[in-house]
């Protein structure tokens, strides 16, 4: 592979998924998603360039953008621990613990 291939691959698959997401197939959580952890990137590479201070800022205001998106998958967790720990709560053998 050419170097400057992995871009144009890139810019191929993203615009597949822009015409997937006119066609009706819904990927606009996709693109919800793509919004946040570019700009976590951005500030990435604004880091590794030198200037922390605007890196660190953009970074971490793309990791609170993505932490409100992905905010559903964390009641999820919180759901599935709450009935893990039930269940093995009701399952010890050790009377001092339960109600």
């Amino acid at each position: 592979m050419r170097r400057g291939n992995g871009l144009a691959l890139l810019l191929i698959v993203f615009g597949g998924l822009i015409i997937l997401g006119k066609l009706g197939f819904g990927l606009g959580w996709l693109f919800g998603l793509l919004v946040p952890i570019l700009l976590i990137l951005l500030g990435v590479a604004v880091w590794n360039n030198g200037n922390k201070m605007l890196g660190g800022i953009i970074a971490i205001v793309g990791g609170f953008v993505l932490l409100g998106k992905m905010s559903f998958v964390l009641v999820w967790i919180a759901a599935i621990a709450a009935i893990v720990l039930g269940v093995s709560m009701l399952g010890r053998s050790n009377r001092a613990t339960r109600f």
